[in-house]
């Protein structure tokens, strides 16, 4: 059956790619959560839905550009270098968007739905550009 002996030898390397993706998935939300200026987890434990929007778009507008990295990248080294240059391009918009619409703390501390969707639409739609830009 070479189908079976074809996953058998490529599961490992997909494991890899898994538990690298994962972690950096993971790194992300660590260095989202310091550079915001709210509490995410604290504001989505007590039912704030504009803190849930805000970080599932920033997280998924970091995972678009991972995604594609990792389909079509050479190794794994370069799947993390990449990843890091999609992490900084997520913080940038973060930063930019904070000073563009100076009331986002307050509105996302509100749970003005309004303000997490403005900040993670943002996010979700500039990383659908740095993934295009990521794909060679």
């Amino acid at each position: 059956m070479p189908e079976l002996t074809w996953l058998v030898a490529a599961f490992p390397n997909f494991l890899r790619y898994v538990v690298v993706g994962f972690a950096l998935a993971g790194l992300f939300l660590w260095i989202y959560v310091l550079v915001t200026p709210w509490h995410e987890f604290a504001l989505i434990r007590a039912g704030n839905a504009a803190a849930a929007i805000a970080m599932i778009g920033a997280l998924l507008g970091f995972c678009l550009p991972l995604a594609n990295t990792i389909a079509h990248s050479s190794s794994l080294t370069d799947v993390v270098l990449w990843a890091l240059v999609a992490l900084l391009v997520q913080v940038a918009v973060h930063i930019a968007l904070r000073y563009m619409m100076p009331y986002l703390k307050q509105g996302i501390e509100a749970n003005e739905t309004a303000s997490g969707i403005a900040a993670g639409g943002f996010s979700l739609a500039f990383g659908l550009i740095n993934a295009a830009c990521l794909t060679y």
